[in-house]
């Protein structure tokens, strides 16, 4: 009996030996499957890394090597001001044009961003907005200031991407569709009167503190992807402006400081919004074309200045949008107004064969 009691006991210990060799396993398993969900969410929804160099994603061209882009900026009113109408315009376009994607140059919602990544104003100014068929593409966003108002890092979930998979937001990132290449740049942060003047508004600077190393880094990677980019067009994205005869004006210190990269890098087009209108200069000292679309819903009547009337090329204080047409040998830029009226249009041409 006493020999049976210590072979029962001896039994004991060998299941809670067991028992516990396979809570551990389950925890190492566990923290290897939380690893692969962080590894693939890093992958998949673009969230940063700690190398500062831009990520670069892929987005191929059509079958025939021509690319259809929309864009819009300064949107997110709830449907309110004439955005509704904006959205629907944009889809009778986006079918007739077979749209790749769309480009958000932020400001993406009113008026104080997202409150958390349950806020219902990413259904009421995003998804039930633009629900057109033909809109149902990959929507690639930057922040604008009014984003900073709110939580920058909820816009930036991909938790967002979760709830509509059409949803893609960064701060700065690439986009390589193979006869374009995009670069989205976070221009916030380079405004100091936010930082020096912020009036009454909050604005959420988590990750972007301290500002002059994390402007330092961007300006660093922008270059360094621009010098090193054999693409046939490139094409830099910000919500800011850097030339506007809108209401906000010239950007100073995009002028200083992104400006000078942007021509030493022969960039052909720069897209923003923030003025809310649309708005094409051209530059007297490069190539480079500077594209406002600021549309999106409500509009800033009136506050055109602008010096050099040569450089002005088109400019309409109210709502709209913009798409662009790109092949390897041309570029075709057209501006609509709410109506799906074609305002303004123009291209440009390169030889088919690169020189690199």
């Amino acid at each position: 009996m006493f020999k049976q009691l210590i072979q029962n006991t001896e039994r004991e210990r060998e299941r809670e030996r067991e028992r516990e060799r396979l809570k551990i396993m389950g925890k190492k398993n566990f923290d290897c499957v939380l690893q692969a969900v962080v590894v693939m969410m890093f992958v998949t929804f673009g969230i940063p890394c700690i190398n500062s160099e831009l990520q670069r994603f892929q987005r191929p061209a059509k079958a025939d090597g021509s690319l259809s882009v929309m864009v819009v900026g300064d949107w997110g009113r709830k449907g309110q001001y004439n955005q509704s109408q904006v959205a629907h315009q944009m889809g009778i376009t986006a079918e007739k044009m077979d749209i790749d994607l769309v480009i958000s140059t932020g400001d993406n919602f009113y008026p104080n961003g997202l409150i958390d990544v349950d806020d219902l104003a990413f259904d009421q100014s995003f998804a039930n907005i633009y629900t057109a068929a033909s809109l149902h593409k990959e929507w690639y966003t930057v922040l604008g200031n009014h984003d900073y108002r709110g939580n920058a890092l909820a816009q930036l979930s991909p938790i967002l991407n979760g709830k509509d998979s059409r949803w893609f937001c960064m701060r700065s990132y690439i986009l390589n569709t193979d006869i374009a290449e995009f670069f989205f740049i976070d221009t916030t942060p380079f405004q100091n009167k936010y930082f020096i003047d912020p009036e009454d508004h909050v604005y959420d600077w988590r990750d972007v503190l301290p500002r002059e190393k994390y402007i330092s880094t961007l300006l660093q990677d922008l270059e360094s992807a621009l010098r090193e980019s054999h693409a046939k067009w490139k094409v830099v994205v910000g919500h800011h402006t850097i030339k506007s005869a809108g209401i906000h004006g010239n950007t100073e210190e995009l002028v200083h400081e992104v400006l000078p990269i942007l021509e030493a890098n022969d960039v052909d087009l720069y897209i923003n919004g923030h003025d809310h209108c649309l708005e094409h200069i051209s530059s007297s000292d490069s190539p480079l074309q500077f594209l406002t679309s600021g549309g999106g819903s409500k509009a800033w009547r009136g506050g055109y200045n602008w010096p050099n009337p040569r450089e002005m090329k088109f400019y309409y204080d109210g709502q709209g949008f913009m798409t662009m047409q790109i092949t390897q040998s041309e570029v075709v830029i057209k501006f609509y107004d709410i109506f799906g009226n074609i305002l303004h249009k123009w291209s440009a041409s390169k030889s088919f064969f690169s020189t690199i």
